[in-house]
């Protein structure tokens, strides 16, 4: 997920993005450990509270993941303290050759409730901490930093902060089996934990089945994170996101082969429980659904219709036409858009769906169909198929996989050393049904080739960064077909923009440049981001305050002012070329910066029908799919957005989101945010 920069710092504009990696089997159980697993395995049902009563005594070690991908361990020791404990913890990973160590001190009383709590370091590669909690008779000191506060807190309260380490959320659910199972468990320093049992699977590990307990567990991130503990009670497995809010697990080492299958659990059970939500507020029909009323803009460049009718049936848009024009069937649903203006549904093609959080997100904001280009094979596919199934709330989902070189920067599972472990690669995405490409930032030219051939022997479209030591000019001759982020595009149009463009009119090149996302990374600390995306107030709190911390002091700021103006700029340039530009975010501010990337468009020269459909028929194109979408055409996918404002007076009413259509079910918008923690 990209809510931060995928790898150097935002003055290099250095996008490193996700990919998918290989766990491995690091150790084996302690030996007390093992002891502890023989004696708690004749109680077959132990709660997660049961180690913590029976054995106070405890050492342990998860292996840590982002993507994925092993890079670190958290190693941890709980120790009697009186009548309590006291749990010590070092958790450390290196990511992208940046470290990450984070020391934590978590004390009990006698009823796992909190005394003390200390952590301190790094969470993410960008993100520091420092924080302590004191509980002394029915009040909390809380220092964060420099700032402290003093608050009477509820007599039942849990210390942690975010998702690490392990061992820490390990003790939350012993304090939440030990207090009665409550619905909702307040957090300090700040936060509200609802945990809920979801199952138990079954996992293969070591030639043995293993039965792990399943609990959903939300308000400790954003979203849900999904944990397992085994039958001694101590957490076995942690599915979650990082304060980057990308991919991160963790397990026991023993556990380390089954991930895969935990993600793919995690992703199944997720997309399960939103799914049963919006249930209740759009229930599934085989009825047809008629847009009536509206003012329809179909994207093609026909003129607007007043006061049309847009038929579906089955999913698919069955007729358009003028009222009266097109016979609405007596039992249909009909949406009353008089007065409105109908849209298709739009497209982001910079995705990276890292929770299932994003489903119900992207479609309150009117995104029907995204790019994911980087994710973890397992959690993408799952989530793709369930959507497909109609066992899951979101948009359709197409997948580019990503393919990245060695080196101390090389990211993920799928590394391509030689043209033929490149190919290989090619092969495997194939066979799981990804729709294209992603080429990542340490491949080597000879495989970029070697790649590029074997895609398009495939039929398959190659898209990414253009990696270290090559130029965008270079990368294109060598078969890449679209290029991902601005930044490489600027640097071949500073150089010689009218060899620039030739050469990608030739190739029919595609870019998707990112613009908001550099908008909101180069912002002035002193410009509240509210002045350029409205949407950043609507976010939920746990997104609060890493969006708004992101940005650059004013004098750094200053310095990289001319480069997004440069980048605006291009893309007008490009745009005015023929060179076909699509839409997409890098998620930025989920759901809105889709909006404030078309806006820049139009900043750019575009005008508002072009912007629209950089964000519908482009990407269609793009993708070799205007044959079914991009469109409000009889045959095409019946993604359709009833908008309260007219776009092409104004850019800005794309945001005024009335109706959401698609998979032949109609979303009001607010249910769909409210359902993800964000105001409506």
């Amino acid at each position: 997920m990209m809510i931060r920069p995928r790898g150097r710092s935002p003055e290099n504009f250095g996008m490193l993005e996700p990919t998918m990696t290989r766990p491995s089997r690091l150790g084996t159980r302690t030996a007390a450990a093992a002891a502890l697993f023989l004696v708690l395995a004749l109680h077959p049902r132990h709660t997660p509270a049961a180690a913590a009563q029976d054995n106070a005594r405890e050492e342990g070690a998860f292996t840590l993941f982002k993507f994925g991908q092993a890079i670190g361990q958290e190693r941890y020791e709980i120790q009697p303290d009186g009548a309590g404990s006291v749990l010590t913890s070092t958790f450390s990973f290196t990511d992208r050759g940046t470290p990450v160590p984070l020391s934590t001190t978590l004390q009990l009383d006698a009823a796992l409730a909190p005394i003390h709590f200390a952590i301190k370091g790094k969470s993410a590669r960008t993100s520091a901490i420092d924080v302590e909690v004191t509980v002394t008779d029915g009040a909390a000191t809380i220092r964060d930093g420099a700032l402290s506060t003093h608050t009477a807190i509820p007599t039942s309260v849990f210390a942690m902060a975010g998702y690490a380490p392990p061992s820490v959320q390990m003790q939350l659910m012993r304090f939440w089996a030990a207090h009665g199972r409550p619905p909702s468990l307040p957090l300090l320093p700040h936060g509200v934990a609802q945990i809920e049992p979801r199952g138990r699977d079954i996992v293969e590990s070591g030639g043995r089945s293993i039965a792990l307990d399943r609990y959903s567990v939300k308000g400790v991130i954003w979203g849900r994170e999904s944990l397992w503990c085994d039958e001694t009670g101590r957490l076995a497995a942690l599915v979650s996101v990082d304060a980057e809010f990308d991919h991160f697990e963790a397990t026991r080492p023993e556990l380390a082969p089954a991930l895969p299958r935990l993600v793919a659990f995690a992703a199944a059970d997720g997309m399960a429980a939103l799914s049963a939500g919006a249930t209740s507020e759009s229930p599934r029909s085989n009825r047809a659904i008629a847009v009536t009323g509206g003012s329809i803009i179909d994207t093609s460049g026909k003129p607007t219709l007043a006061n049309g009718t847009v038929l579906i049936k089955d999913g698919r848009v069955d007729a358009v036409g003028a009222a009266g024009e097109v016979a609405v069937p007596p039992d249909a649903i009909v949406v009353d858009a008089a007065g409105k203006f109908v849209i298709p549904g739009l497209w982001d093609m910079h995705a990276h769906f890292e929770q299932v959080e994003w489903g119900p997100l992207y479609l309150a904001a009117g995104i029907t169909t995204v790019r994911d280009v980087g994710n973890e094979l397992e959690f993408i596919a799952e989530v793709r198929d369930a959507v497909a199934a109609g066992r899951g709330v979101g948009p359709r989902l197409l997948l580019a996989g990503v393919i990245d070189g060695e080196g101390p920067n090389g990211f993920g599972l799928a590394r391509a050393a030689t043209p033929e472990e490149g190919r290989r690669w090619v092969n495997r995405y194939l066979a799981a049904r990804f729709d294209q490409i992603k080429i990542y930032s340490s491949i080597k030219p000879e495989v970029l080739r070697a790649i590029a051939a074997e895609a398009h022997r495939h039929k398959l479209t190659v898209t990414g960064h253009v990696p270290n030591g090559m130029n965008a000019v270079e990368a294109v001759e060598a078969g890449l077909d679209q290029i991902n982020h601005r930044q490489y595009v600027d640097a071949v149009m500073r150089a010689n923009p009218r060899a620039a463009i030739d050469l990608f009119k030739k190739h029919g090149t595609v870019i998707d440049p990112t613009l908001a996302l550099y908008e909101l990374l180069v912002r002035p600390f002193t410009v509240p981001i509210a002045t350029f995306e409205p949407g950043v107030v609507k976010v939920a709190p746990e997104l609060a305050m890493p969006i708004n911390g992101m940005g650059l002091q004013p004098d750094a700021a200053e310095r990289q002012r001319t480069s997004v103006t440069e980048g605006i700029a291009n893309v007008g340039a490009l745009h005015r070329a023929g060179i076909p530009i699509v839409a997409g975010t890098d998620q930025a501010v989920p759901g809105y910066s889709l909006h404030r990337e078309i806006e820049l468009y139009v900043t750019a020269g575009f005008s508002p029908l072009e912007a629209l459909q950089a964000a519908t028929i482009a990407p269609a194109r793009a993708m070799k799919k205007d044959g079914e979408a991009g469109t409000l055409e009889k045959g095409k996918r019946g993604d359709v957005v009833v908008l309260d404002g007219n776009p092409l007076e104004d850019i800005r009413n794309t945001r005024r989101i009335y109706r959401v259509i698609t998979n032949g079910r109609v979303f009001d918008p607010a249910p769909l945010w409210r359902s993800v923690g964000f105001q409506p």
